[in-house]
């Protein structure tokens, strides 16, 4: 087995405590552990947990008013506004150069679409609007898909699982755990519905900052990967593909990922804490 870094540190004089011991205890047998700054104080997860319901609100009042004919340069209208008028700050805005507030992301495009006058909203469609609000200097970071008036049982079904992934990913996070726990369960139940998950991208940690550790594959195996702590912050975000799990990302813009043989994909994503009972989740 590889020794992964030694992460955890106990701070000169202090007392060993109960969670120093545990963590010890995985950090000696080789397991990757999170260092003592991935673990949220009470207070910053009360400022993730306000992000949150800002986060919340931003994606009911896209859901008020999404419909067919409108553009997705309106949704990211609609993102910019409420955020900005209720005291938060779009993420998404200007980070690496991105140009809009929140990503749009129709039928084939994985994530990362980019709002636009050009790009209108029609029956059918399946949409995923992917928002992280900052509040206060916290992050909170979560997805919905939409499905436009009627669409096909194919793509309803693709939606459904994709929301179902999220959902036993995160049963199968458990304190003291393990990242892989996550992506096996993810997998598992994406591949039984005849679907596959994206490799190329993954959900991560969340909270002082737009993204940080850990990586939280979709996919992978039960007991690998980063140990879960209580005072974790992270998201679980599915991408489930129709066809392949392949993707590749437009050369024009440099951001829209794209399945690779043009398959219909759906995502769910929510910010979640670890706590001493499971997962506790921070943004609806």
């Amino acid at each position: 087995m590889k020794r992964n870094k030694v992460n955890w540190k106990i701070p000169k004089g202090a007392e060993l405590t109960e969670l120093d011991k545990k963590v010890l205890y995985f950090q000696n047998k080789g397991h990757l552990v999170p260092t003592r700054e991935l673990i949220k104080t009470p207070e910053q997860i009360e400022g993730i947990r306000r992000a949150g319901l800002l986060n919340t609100a931003v994606l009911d009042k896209v859901a008020e008013n999404i419909k067919e004919g409108m553009s997705t340069a309106e949704i990211d209208k609609i993102v910019y506004d409420y955020t900005t008028s209720h005291g938060g700050i779009p993420a998404c805005l200007g980070y690496e150069g991105f140009p809009k507030s929140v990503c749009t992301s129709i039928n084939e495009v994985v994530c990362h679409g980019i709002p636009s006058e050009e790009e209108i909203l029609e029956e059918g469609d399946i949409i995923n609007v992917d928002c992280t609000t900052i509040v206060d200097g916290y992050y909170a970071d979560a997805s919905r898909m939409f499905i436009i008036g009627k669409t096909t049982p194919e793509k309803e079904k693709l939606v459904q699982v994709a929301r179902e992934c999220m959902d036993i990913g995160a049963e199968a996070a458990q304190p003291f755990g393990f990242v892989g726990d996550i992506g096996h369960a993810v997998e598992k139940h994406a591949k039984k519905n005849g679907f596959s998950v994206v490799r190329d991208l993954c959900g991560h940690g969340v909270g002082l900052e737009f993204h940080e550790e850990p990586d939280v594959l979709h996919y992978g195996r039960k007991g690998t990967g980063m140990l879960l702590v209580p005072g974790m912050v992270f998201t679980i975000e599915p991408m489930i593909n129709m066809g392949t799990w392949e993707v590749f990302i437009d050369e024009e813009d440099g951001w829209t990922v794209v399945t690779e043989d043009e398959l219909p994909s759906a995502q769910w994503e929510h910010t979640y804490v670890m706590t001493d009972n499971g997962l506790e989740i921070l943004t609806y």
